[in-house]
């Protein structure tokens, strides 16, 4: 049996772990939150390294992208050079693969429209989504400065977010992970509400994309039935989406016993998969494990008194 583990900065609550087959191999997937403490992240690191199959770091980013300029997070840095034996990864390789095609099938499924008014709460966290919603001619608000860093100054075009981020990433790159992401704690809060400045970017969206932790930061109370494209849902999340009036709730990764996992954990079970460090695997070897895998979006529509999953459109497991 392959063992995965996601060591994540965020709160233990969300701990999960299940065992599935994929591709004819059995294993067991584990995500382990250190509470936003850096220091026990890096032991937990220590213990697992060279004892388990691949490693996803979780509830940080080692590396943000503004079209092809990588940002390098000195936090997410320190916690990657942490492993020297197991296989490690933070999930962008996937942001870049399997969230593009996840974008490109919700167009043809026609769910996400021409036009449409999509809220990004950060680009440079899901580079592949945006340029892919981008791609498909939809109306962008990219939110990376108001939720990463509270300023209320929306961007409507990838070419100017990555004009601002030369210039403020020199500088955001050596904050403290928790300066600019929920971790730990930070995640077991309820949404912060009473602020109007920031619930009109939900209300004023059609789609929601992006890292859901940074969605559910300034959350609004009440809804209007946007389309939400995201993942590492649970159960608790699906449900306050649903009481708040999200009209769907579209997932990227599959969900395994009643949750979704981050794309490091999925990233780090397909270098598991291909028995390849981060730095040997390509992005042929991740698009053809995709069409193996045949992963789709699950699609979660809400009406007021049930949840309705549409069956042809789940996450299917090979």
């Amino acid at each position: 049996m392959k063992k995965v583990v996601s060591v994540s900065l965020g709160s233990s609550k969300r701990n999960h772990t299940v065992r599935v087959e994929l591709l004819g191999e059995e294993f067991e997937i584990s995500r382990l939150g250190t509470d936003g403490d850096i220091h026990k992240a890096i032991s937990v690191l220590k213990e697992l390294d060279g004892s388990v199959d691949a490693i996803g770091l979780g509830g940080i980013d080692v590396y943000l992208y503004a079209g092809n300029t990588r940002y390098v997070l000195q936090d997410g840095l320190r916690l990657l050079e942490t492993v020297k034996k197991t296989p490690v990864v933070d999930g962008s390789g996937l942001k870049n693969t399997l969230e593009r095609q996840a974008v490109e099938y919700l167009v043809q499924q026609g769910l996400i429209k021409k036009d449409a008014r999509v809220l990004m709460v950060s680009a440079m966290d899901r580079f592949g989504m945006a340029e892919a919603l981008e791609k498909a001619g939809c109306r962008l608000t990219l939110g990376d400065l108001v939720f990463a860093l509270g300023i209320p100054i929306p961007i409507r075009r990838l070419d100017k977010l990555q004009s601002i981020a030369a210039k403020l990433m020199p500088v955001v790159s050596r904050l403290p992970f928790q300066f600019i992401y929920p971790t730990g704690q930070q995640q077991d809060k309820h949404p912060r509400t009473g602020s109007n400045r920031f619930a009109r970017y939900y209300l004023k969206a059609e789609v929601v994309a992006g890292d859901y932790h940074l969605i559910r930061k300034y959350l609004p109370e009440k809804l209007n039935g946007q389309l939400f494209l995201t993942n590492t849902t649970t159960r608790e999340d699906v449900e306050e989406l649903m009481e708040r009036g999200a009209g769907m709730l579209i997932t990227t990764t599959p969900e395994f016993q009643g949750r979704t996992f981050g794309t490091n954990v999925m990233e780090a079970v397909f270098l598991a998969l291909l028995n390849k460090s981060w730095e040997e695997a390509t992005v042929e070897d991740y698009t053809n494990l995709l069409k193996q895998l045949n992963w789709q979006p699950k699609i979660i529509k809400f009406h007021r008194e049930a949840l309705v999953l549409e069956p042809a459109t789940a996450g299917k497991l090979g």
